[in-house]
């Protein structure tokens, strides 16, 4: 059984994950230490770059358990970054007293990878590969404010006139919403873990891409026509995407080429260790994320004030 007398690092504290997490371990009792490339925001947030191994050294000292909630995507060598940046945490923590690690990455794709798939698949790997015990939870698209991939699905269905069809529409996901990702990261902190483990962490319902857009219309009032255009390739869809959705070009074109292969789960045995299901379908995380995105700022803010509230540095 755990302590929750010492501190939880949350890396990449400043995400929409992160923040969420942060809110909801400091609700259940936990001693947080959330960390930041910058200046620290309050006397319990540290500086950690993961590109600094001293930095992250210092924001280990003392944790019980760190999450790894940092990726990058889409600009310059970020697979090079991300490799990097993993492999200088790996050295820092075999060398402190923390004794679970606990990464959120990506669902794997039946074939090839993309490139964006598999940096967050190798993060996973070079995680596992340390001595201290390693979950890794692996998630598609979660559906939330603050989730490119939402935020694009979002987008498209709100704008287009028409809805143009190519092939990788038809691929298939278990979308998760946020509140349930962030379950699922509190129960990873207990889960019986005797040596690194990677888990899938699949949303209830099983839906393509197209209809995924389909619902997020209906709920907006909206129904698209269709066309089929087998032959549009994802990089085209990405600079299609570019002029519908307010997401940068190269990160849309990531995201589209991760959805040239089906994002299914192996299996659901973290639900089942956990002892409960996911509480959301899609369409219910849809039309929540769409009824409080006009509150999505303020929300921010509210998040922001409270994790500067949450008291002296443990």
């Amino acid at each position: 059984m755990r302590s929750q007398h010492r501190p939880v690092l949350v890396l990449g504290a400043t995400g929409f994950v992160g923040r969420a997490l942060i809110s909801a371990l400091s609700d259940d009792g936990e001693y947080v230490r959330p960390a930041t490339r910058g200046a620290p925001r309050s006397a319990r947030w540290v500086t950690c770059d993961l590109e600094d191994p001293a930095s992250i050294g210092a924001a280990l000292d003392g944790v019980e358990c760190a999450y790894y909630l940092v990726h990058s995507v889409g600009a310059g060598n970020y697979r090079e970054t991300d490799r990097r940046c993993a492999e200088n945490f790996v050295r820092a923590v075999e060398a402190s007293g923390c004794e679970r690690v606990v990464y959120l990455g990506g669902v794997a794709p039946r074939g090839a990878p993309s490139e964006h798939l598999a940096s967050r698949l190798e993060v996973g790997e070079i995680l596992r590969s340390a001595s201290v015990p390693a979950l890794e939870l692996r998630a598609s698209m979660i559906v939330g404010n603050g989730s490119a991939s939402w935020h694009i699905v979002r987008d498209l269905a709100a704008r287009l006139p028409f809805m143009v069809l190519p092939k990788w529409l038809e691929s298939k996901s278990r979308p998760i919403a946020l509140p349930d990702v962030i379950s699922a990261l509190l129960d990873a902190r207990t889960i019986p873990l005797e040596a690194s483990a990677w888990f899938d962490l699949p949303g209830p319902d099983t839906l393509t891409v197209h209809e995924m857009l389909v619902t997020v219309a209906q709920l907006q009032g909206r129904r698209i026509p269709a066309v089929r255009v087998p032959l549009l390739s994802p990089g085209l869809s990405a600079l299609w995407l570019r002029l519908i959705s307010g997401e940068e070009f190269h990160l849309a074109r990531e995201l589209v080429l991760g959805l040239r292969e089906d994002l299914l789960p192996k299996d659901e045995r973290f639900w089942e260790l956990a002892q409960h299901r996911p509480h959301w379908s899609f369409r219910d995380a849809a039309l929540h994320a769409l009824t409080t995105e006009g509150r999505q700022s303020l929300v921010a803010r509210f998040v922001e004030r409270a994790v500067h509230e949450l008291g002296p540095a443990a």
